[in-house]
């Protein structure tokens, strides 16, 4: 996936992660991070921009359910559900009300917004760089 790059004085929305499996996905042990993204940025560039190694095999098109994530509180701060994320998301383990694929969260608000990656955000077939 190729994340944009943003002027870092117009990432002002503060963003919080509570990471299941931290070591998984940042190789540290902080479950909590705190990061600040721009409005127009997906959630899924956040956490990629920030180190956090957010499952997304289709490069973050909405053909898949890999960047599935919980929307914990913000959710009026990113844009709406499209049906094509609903059909998708459907298909994620672990469906909550609150699941959202994370490159479908457009952040469109001032802040805060909160979401849990869950533990199980993995990729079985992701190949290793060689």
């Amino acid at each position: 996936m190729h994340v944009r790059p943003i002027d870092p004085s117009t990432a002002t929305v503060t963003v919080n992660f509570h990471l299941e499996d931290p070591e998984a996905l940042t190789g540290r042990a902080e479950d909590d991070v705190t990061v600040k993204g721009a409005k127009g940025q997906n959630l899924l560039e956040v956490a990629l921009m920030n180190g956090i190694n957010v499952e997304h095999a289709c490069g973050g098109v909405c053909a898949c359910s890999t960047c599935h994530i919980y929307l914990e509180s913000g959710g009026q701060n990113v844009s709406e559900a499209t049906e094509a994320e609903e059909d998708r998301v459907e298909e994620a383990p672990g469906l909550q009300r609150n699941s959202r694929l994370s490159c479908q969260c457009v952040i469109q608000g001032d802040g805060p917004i909160t979401l849990r990656v869950p533990s199980w955000n993995r990729n079985a077939v992701k190949e290793v760089p060689h």
